[in-house]
């Protein structure tokens, strides 16, 4: 029993040590949607938690492409002007080429400021130590 107990400790504490972030630990956060609310909810999160300290990558896949694109100007005024200002702060946003061929646009079509994705630019952000990630 006594064992048992131990065991059950020792579960509980690694799983909650696992769910902490660091003070700095980066950000990766994946938006798929196109969804205003959505979209609104995902880039104030990623802004907030940015001003506080840890490193942001947002990366704008399917749906979410349309949230990068001048095009998309009218609709995601609110959301463009976030984008605008976490790139000024530091963060960084990245476009999934593909994505963006899918939905027809391309590179010149993007913000400014949007980096276009690839494997080394979307792998640095990902997989670097300690990033959490979070998708919308």
């Amino acid at each position: 029993m006594k064992s048992l107990k131990s065991l059950l400790l020792v579960v509980l504490a690694a799983c909650s040590f696992s769910a902490l972030a660091g003070a700095n630990d980066p950000l990766f956060v994946s938006l798929t949607t196109n969804d205003v609310h959505r979209a609104r909810m995902a880039l104030t999160f990623s802004k907030h938690h940015s001003e506080n300290g840890h490193p942001l990558s947002v990366f704008l896949s399917d749906k979410g492409v349309y949230i990068g694109v001048k095009s998309g100007a009218a609709e995601f005024s609110d959301h463009q002007k976030l984008i605008q200002e976490v790139i000024a702060k530091g963060g960084q946003v990245i476009m999934c080429p593909s994505c963006l061929k899918h939905f027809g646009f391309t590179e010149a079509d993007l913000i400014p400021g949007i980096k276009m994705g690839n494997p080394k630019v979307t792998g640095e952000a990902l997989f670097k130590d300690n990033t959490k990630s979070l998708s919308w």
